[in-house]
């Protein structure tokens, strides 16, 4: 898949006082390549929309003299060519590949990335890999296609469509062979459009019957949640740090849980943030 930073810088950001254009870092007051980029554009794309901070990696070398970067080519430029990647994947060593690799041979692909792994794995480099080309490839002018013998071999529901949505950000097509959607897909066409939609549908399904659960499981006295690891020396040590304007990170890291199965080590941004607005949120009331 593409690394975070390669879905932010996608897009502008619409920061009046950064304002870098596609596939730039943000930029400081002071003309620096910004250690993170703004909040205003990371949260732009959905699969980053929640995310605290999105670090700039050290290959745009952060804290240095800022200078914009070669666009990538548009979606919508005139391509100097075409190449069509090819991606065949089974979810066990036991399976054979023949059968998708002699499929993706007859389309006429000649560069095919392939792996033996489930569904279920977090990461799949292969993919991952097949998708890094099509986007070097877009961003060098070239119009690239990810073929694939059928859309089940690169996922279901929310992973499918989450993968269509960073192909549409590169202006990648995607091809089936066989199956469902057989054919070839624009970035701007229908599927892409249908996909999405399916993700959102998707997570707020599972949201629906996570909440669901959830209230089922009060109703029967049962607790939700793991093992707190606040307590109140916590909450005012984090009380204090933010008083001296620190960012939420540097206050995880000044904090030290003091019992439980994490015992000895720091809290997660995340988990000061929600403490802080829970006692906000409290002395409000």
């Amino acid at each position: 898949m593409l690394d975070d930073f390669q879905r932010v810088e996608s897009r502008d950001c619409p920061m009046s006082s950064c304002a870098a254009p596609v596939g730039s870092p943000c930029r400081t007051a002071k003309g620096k390549v910004a250690i993170q980029y703004h909040t205003a554009r990371f949260r732009l794309v959905p699969s980053l929309a929640k995310a605290l901070n999105v670090p700039t990696p050290a290959a745009r070398k952060p804290g240095t003299a800022w200078i914009e970067l070669p666009r990538p080519a548009p979606a919508g430029g005139e391509p100097t060519g075409h190449v069509r990647i090819g991606y065949a994947r089974a979810s066990t060593l036991r399976q054979s590949l023949d059968t998708q690799l002699d499929s993706l041979t007859k389309a006429g692909v000649t560069r095919i990335f392939s792996e033996k792994i489930s569904t279920r794995a977090t990461r799949r480099p292969e993919l991952e890999r097949a998708v890094a080309f099509a986007w070097e490839l877009r961003a060098s002018g070239v119009a690239a296609t990810l073929v694939v013998h059928e859309h089940k071999r690169l996922g279901r529901g929310i992973d499918l469509a989450t993968l269509a949505e960073e192909l549409k950000a590169a202006g990648v097509g995607l091809e089936f062979l066989t199956g469902e959607l057989q054919g070839s897909h624009d970035p701007s066409g229908v599927v892409f459009t249908v996909l999405a939609a399916l993700s959102g549908m998707e997570r707020e399904y599972i949201r629906d019957r996570t909440l669901e659960g959830h209230e089922s499981a009060r109703a029967r006295g049962k607790t939700i949640g793991g093992a707190t690891i606040t307590d109140d020396h916590m909450l005012s040590m984090a009380l204090h740090l933010r008083g001296q304007d620190l960012s939420l990170r540097d206050i995880a890291a000044r904090l030290v849980i003091t019992s439980g199965a994490k015992k000895g080590r720091h809290p997660s941004p995340a988990t000061v943030m929600r403490m802080l607005r829970e006692h906000d949120q409290q002395t409000a009331t």
